[in-house]
């Protein structure tokens, strides 16, 4: 075995990788099998523990000769990054990059903007708002106030980006901004239509900022705990709660801004959705729009949109016929909704994850790309976030019920995931 202090190219290469691979989304136990056979393939014995907020390498096995800290800040999600990074460690695997070559292109990687920023990011904003305000069963006015609002979460965003000392107060501030504005709307807008309101409020208020809510970030949390990884996944869980705390805070105190200003006007219940809304163009019009979304927020490249459009339309359909499904056998028993919010969730997750295995089979590209995005149709944030919203409005019983549901979702998330991993798996350590 080759001494780390031997190869300094060889370590700062392991030290990059480590980095970029947790900067661009890739969870724990992704990341540490992917450093340990890349150390592999340098004749390297290194051991990995990887954390949201921190990356300890030990080189040399259990004497550990040498052992590096790199101090990094829970990240987002690069798609297209993640790939190019993928594709760099291939060639470097095979030969057919020298490592200070990689160390180079690693640097020019990182240094790189995002694919899809300014008008671009935006425009994702508002795609991912207005199409789940559809999916959460709200009006054709509700789908375009939720777009609307989803521009300004933009644009804050962009901002909140070019500025320091602004990190946990994005969250919360488009939280406020979203509430305050779908309440004001629903108070003000208040004509009836079919019996109801115009606007759902609470409806514009979630999907505006369901990007936001951290559904994602607790289905990778239980996914790491499911797979050992206890301190990456207890860290990453808190953090999620940390997020639904600010979220919920931020759209507690937009509603009682928004009430103050409005007056005695008050939001008039919505009536039910359009006809056309809910029929099976519209619907596949939505996937197809909130697949687009998620790409630009996610930076994926143009060619990976067709699988990101797959991915996320099998898990909007199987989550739905077998919600519909379970259904239909139990429409007496109470428990019934709660069951098949759970099998839906099981299902459409196993349906994402088989072809977010078949795709990195066939691409030889990891699985993380068509999965997060099919994942984000499927995730318990609006659960979560209307748990918390109700224990606001001293509803304690909705609340818990609420809360165990979302969990009851989540755990089945990953029982999907894991399902499809034994059933298919990808072949690719990333």
């Amino acid at each position: 075995m080759r001494a780390p202090n031997d190869d300094p190219g060889t370590t700062r290469l392991l030290l990059r990788s480590a980095e970029l691979l947790h900067a661009y989304g890739t969870p724990a136990h992704r990341l540490e099998r992917v450093l340990v056979a890349l150390a592999d393939r340098f004749g390297l014995e290194i051991q990995v523990f990887s954390s949201p907020t921190s990356i300890f390498i030990a080189f040399g096995g259990a004497s550990r000769d040498e052992v590096r800290l790199l101090r990094v800040e829970p990240g987002g999600v690069d798609l297209g990054k993640l790939v190019e990074i993928d594709e760099l460690l291939e060639d470097v695997e095979a030969g057919r990059v020298s490592v200070d070559d990689a160390c180079r292109r690693m640097d020019d990687l990182e240094a790189r903007p995002p694919r899809w920023s300014g008008l671009a990011s935006i425009v994702g904003h508002a795609l991912a708002a207005g199409t789940a305000a559809i999916f959460f069963g709200g009006r054709a006015a509700d789908a375009l106030l939720s777009a609307a609002i989803g521009v300004l979460i933009g644009a804050l965003e962009l901002v909140s980006r070019r500025r320091e000392g602004v990190a946990g107060v994005f969250e919360p501030a488009a939280a406020f901004l979203a509430a305050a504005a779908g309440f004001a709307a629903a108070s003000l807008w208040s004509s009836s239509v079919d019996g109801g309101g115009v606007v759902d409020d609470r409806v514009v208020a979630l999907a505006s900022i369901i990007v936001l809510v951290p559904g994602l970030s607790l289905t990778v949390a239980l996914v790491e705990l499911a797979t050992r990884h206890l301190a990456s996944g207890t860290a990453r869980l808190a953090g999620a709660a940390s997020v639904f705390l600010t979220i919920t805070f931020g759209a507690y105190l937009g509603r009682v801004v928004a009430a103050v200003a409005v007056g005695e006007r008050r939001p008039v219940p919505a009536g039910p959705p359009e006809a056309w809304l809910t029929s099976p163009p519209a619907l596949a019009a939505a996937i197809a729009l909130a697949a687009l979304g998620f790409g630009l927020l996610f930076g994926a490249r143009v060619r990976e949109l067709p699988w990101i459009l797959a991915s996320s339309a099998v898990g909007f359909v199987t989550a739905r016929l077998t919600a519909e499904a379970a259904e239909a056998l139990g429409p007496d028993r109470p428990e019934a909704a709660v069951q098949g919010a759970a099998l839906a969730a099981f299902a459409g997750a196993l349906a994402v994850a088989l072809l977010s295995n078949a795709y990195a089979r066939l691409r030889d590209r990891p699985a993380t790309v068509p999965l997060l995005p099919g994942l984000l149709v499927l995730v318990p944030g609006s659960l979560g976030y209307r748990a918390l919203s109700s224990f606001t409005e001293k509803n304690a019983v909705i609340g818990l019920e609420a809360a165990f549901q979302m969990l009851l979702v989540a755990a089945a998330l990953v029982g999907g995931m894991l399902t499809a991993n034994a059933l298919l798996p990808p072949r690719r350590v990333l």
